[in-house]
């Protein structure tokens, strides 16, 4: 029986509660899906800052590019600096082990979910391929006087060829296989913003040079203002779109708001072939922690994208297909704290539809 190495980070505020979730549903898929999982789990997050004062140590690092996968639930504490232990667990991984592709799929279940009117679920269902470790992320510029009159902050992005190219053929390879499967052309579209930032035309020439070994694939250009405007306008036309760091943080949130909010999307931090990272897209949401009403579909579907990436193909099915259900059916109404279905109600309800799916 293959045994997989799951490195655990439950983090901050609802973090461990939509993790613990996650992981309910995948032991459940785990009794008869002819593989095992064996958690490591790791203490770093914001409350764990607090009381040691301890970041990610490089040596973590080391071990986690041992790990078969990450798994991790959310980061940010309201009593530590702002971004500090974010950039040193997520960008830790993404840094530390070249997950250079985020990719989010925008997927609606139930058309009572999207709040554009008279859009379904054949409508919306799209990826979005995030470039995830250069761009405005590489955390290159400063501050200088600070908090003077006088005050200078820059921000360099950085791209790179190898970058971008990675990112593109990424795209391209991704709408070539959902053609192949859904037995229809596929269309990749690469959204920069190349008229007024200039240094974005290495994108627009990557994206014209790649693109000519993939002939069997659409090919369609946006900058991103036009970008998010057909989201709303036409997200049916939308099959992949791979974009820059920043864009890509920006239009997935909205991506998710077509698909029925935060509580149910859900990312895959990937370094193609190598150790990967997933996790729901939300934040640690501290009003709402130890509160018991947090939505933990997004990290269920995390925990779904995991299983496909490590090759578990009809145990990631078998997820998704039971949260599909509770979402079509209208068992769980909304995707957020209103549903009136508690964490670990919601959970469950994943748990014993994963069950009746095997009877």
């Amino acid at each position: 029986m293959k045994t997989y190495n799951i490195g655990v980070l439950g983090g901050d505020g609802i973090g461990p509660e939509v993790a613990a979730e996650g992981l309910k549903a995948l032991r459940t898929v785990m009794k008869d899906g002819g593989f095992d999982c064996n958690f490591i789990e790791y203490p770093y997050s914001g409350t764990y800052y607090l009381k040691t004062k301890e970041l990610v140590p490089d040596r973590v690092i080391d071990e986690w590019r041992s790990l078969d996968a990450v798994f991790l639930g959310a980061i940010g504490h309201p009593d530590v600096e702002t971004g500090l232990v974010e950039r040193s667990v997520i960008l830790g991984l993404r840094f530390g082990l070249d997950l250079y592709i985020n990719l989010r799929p925008i997927k609606l279940y139930a058309e009572a979910l999207c709040p554009l009117k008279g859009k379904g679920p054949d409508d919306i269902d799209f990826y979005v391929v995030r470039e995830n470790t250069e761009g405005e992320y590489s955390q290159i510029g400063g501050i200088l006087k600070k908090g003077t009159p006088d005050e200078v902050s820059t921000s360099t992005s950085v791209f790179t060829r190898k970058g971008v190219e990675r990112a593109i053929r990424y795209g391209f390879e991704l709408a070539r296989a959902r053609a192949a499967e859904r037995k229809r052309p596929g269309r990749l579209t690469m959204v920069d913003k190349a008229n007024a930032i200039r240094p974005h035309d290495i994108w627009t020439r990557t994206f014209a040079e790649v693109g000519q070994e993939y002939p069997d694939i659409e090919q369609d250009h946006a900058y991103v203002d036009a970008c998010t405007m057909w989201m709303i306008k036409k997200p049916e036309w939308y099959d992949v779109i791979v974009t820059t760091n920043l864009f890509g943080d920006i239009i997935t949130d909205l991506g998710s708001m077509l698909q029925g909010g935060m509580g149910i999307a859900a990312s895959g931090n990937l370094h193609p072939g190598k150790t990967s990272m997933f996790e729901p897209i939300h934040g640690s949401a501290p009003k709402y922690a130890g509160k018991n009403v947090a939505c933990p579909l997004g990290a269920v579907m995390a925990v779904s994208m995991m299983m496909d990436y490590l090759g578990e193909k009809a145990a990631a099915k078998r997820i998704e297909d039971s949260v599909a259900y509770l979402l079509s059916s209208g068992k769980i109404p909304s995707t957020d704290a209103r549903s009136g279905i508690s964490t670990t109600q919601m959970g469950d309800m994943v748990v014993q539809q994963i069950q009746r799916s095997t009877r």
